[in-house]
């Protein structure tokens, strides 16, 4: 049923149309009911209304948190950060790059050069009207030789920035880019005022501004009066509360304590959804589902060790009994269905225990037991995941010790430091984004520390490549080099599993990050 999947994930997107969707069912030779669940948000829309008071509780919260942009790594930052600025490109429910902070872009011949005209008259919260300086020191705050922000890499192909006027800026790539706009729509490549140093105030151009800040447990946001962006950012008061455990954010939800809660458990969404004046929200994008396997520490350095770990899961036992079904197969490599050159004809890995058994045996490591750390910080479920994984491995005489380790501070004291741990992605709408971001040697955000050198060569390449089919050719084989040699265990791509009060109103959602690309407070409503 893979390409029955295919459809409802471009459906769910709103890529194709319902009538779309029916027939090339059809032309399957199956019969399928759009779900409710399946239809464009749109369907569940109202014509927006000011007012009211929002409250979410969030994943992703840590006493370590700040309103820098550069230090943001989970989503309650996240959420933040986009109630309070902007970028200068948004990224719609098509997965489409749109003018946001910019009012147009245009490339050169080759997409080596990139002008971006900006809108005028848009203001920060603290008086000061946007110009071409503030977008160069807001995007060089990421390029410096110091930085650790997870955006650097990203930005590594930007050899320089000027100023057009007050209200343009060049940038100078060192190869063509097509994908460029897409890059600036990284969520921390928001705008901020020319010369700040103090971010905690939470300064920008977005629909709200700070009322305070308490990391990792509650930020409150009011309404910007002066908002360039008409049409946007309803809501009175926005409240973000950190809720680490996914029963205490449900039971939350339950209560009336919050109107909005994301990663819901999916062993109970079913029930959640069911639930008087409650709705589900299920969006399928980018996100996925990983066993980060560090290539630099025994015994991940023996690819024989990486290959008998993938061949050691089960992933459609996974994705039954820990997804529920909300989502589609892995394959060890990050690029998702909805991509654009997803290199779907790879053969599927399957669990196959005599393989892994070969392989752990190959390796010499046959009888070691290999420790698997996780957390529900990781992704929901994970501990539960982690425990059949266990159950799968033995099969194969592998043994796994589940290490449980607690919520807060996973982000910091587990992930990228211990061996093997659970970890999700939210995934990125290109290749090269994606690929960049956590694959290329050497970024920060490198969760298996692999190095390959041909893979490092295409990516380059890719990126620079304009001729669409020798493009799509670089992706595929480097989501195989991928598949074949690197650390991630990928058993899942899995849908957004969100809920709020049947009182909350959306349109039309972007799925590039949860709760509508992470701008749920700038797009959503209370219904009157």
């Amino acid at each position: 049923m893979p390409k029955l999947k295919e459809l409802e994930i471009l459906f769910s997107q709103g890529k194709i149309t319902r009538r779309e969707f029916m027939a090339r069912v059809a032309a399957l030779g199956l019969t399928a009911a759009v779900s409710p669940a399946l239809l464009p948000a749109s369907a569940h829309g109202s014509t927006p209304k000011k007012g009211g008071r929002l409250r979410i509780g969030s994943t992703g919260a840590a006493t370590s948190d700040s309103l820098d942009p550069a230090t943001i790594n989970n989503m309650y930052p996240l959420f933040i950060n986009y109630q309070l600025r902007n970028n200068l490109v948004e990224v719609d429910h098509n997965t489409e790059p749109k003018p946001e902070l910019a009012e147009s872009w245009e490339a050169a011949p080759g997409a080596a050069k990139w002008i971006f005209k900006l809108r005028r008259d848009v203001e920060f919260h603290n008086g000061k009207t946007l110009d071409a300086e503030d977008v160069i020191f807001s995007i060089n705050h990421h390029r410096g030789e110091d930085s650790k922000s997870p955006a650097k890499p990203i930005l590594a192909i930007v050899k320089d920035i000027k100023t057009d006027g007050k209200h343009a800026v060049i940038f100078t790539l060192d190869a063509g880019n097509a994908d460029f706009p897409f890059i600036l729509n990284d969520y921390h490549l928001t705008i901020v005022p020319s010369g700040t140093t103090d971010f905690e105030k939470g300064i920008g151009t977005g629909g709200y501004t700070l009322i305070s800040h308490e990391p990792g447990v509650r930020a409150l946001v009011k309404r910007n009066p002066n908002y360039w962006n008409e049409g946007r950012a309803h809501f009175d008061v926005v409240e973000t509360i950190g809720i680490a455990d996914v029963n205490s954010r449900t039971n939350a939800l339950r209560a009336g304590q919050v109107d909005v809660i994301n990663r819901c458990e999916p062993k109970t969404f079913h029930l959640l959804k069911k639930s008087p004046g409650i709705q589900g929200i299920v969006n399928t994008g980018f996100k996925h589902y990983e066993w980060a396997m560090l290539c630099d520490m025994e015994p991940f350095k023996n690819n024989d060790v990486r290959l008998a770990m993938k061949y050691a899961i089960d992933r459609e036992q996974m994705l039954k009994q820990i997804i529920r079904g909300y989502g589609v197969l892995g394959n060890d490599h990050p690029i998702a269905p909805a991509n654009r050159y997803t290199y779907d004809k790879l053969p599927q890995r399957k669990y196959d225990p005599d393989k892994a058994r070969y392989h752990i045996k190959k390796a010499g490591i046959e009888g070691q037991t290999i420790d698997l750390h996780a957390a529900e910080a990781g992704f929901p479920g994970a501990v539960d995941a982690a425990v059949l994984y266990a159950e799968q491995a033995a099969k194969a005489g592998i043994k796994i010790n589940v290490v449980r380790e607690p919520n807060d501070g996973y982000y910091s004291n587990v992930w990228i430091k211990k061996p093997f741990c659970a970890i999700f992605w939210g995934g990125r709408p290109t290749e090269d984004w994606m690929f960049s971001t956590t694959y290329a040697e050497g970024v920060a955000w490198n969760d298996t520390h692999w190095k390959h050198a041909h893979f490092n060569k295409l990516l380059v390449a890719a990126r620079a490549e304009l001729d669409d089919n020798k493009r799509r050719e670089m992706y595929h084989e480097m989501q195989k080099i991928v598949h074949d040699d690197g650390g991630a265990i990928i058993f899942a791509f899995v849908s957004n599993l969100d809920a709020a009060t049947d009182k909350v109103k959306f349109g039309p959602q972007a799925v590039n990050w949860e709760l509508d690309g992470g701008k749920f407070a700038e797009r959503w409503w209370f219904e009157s």
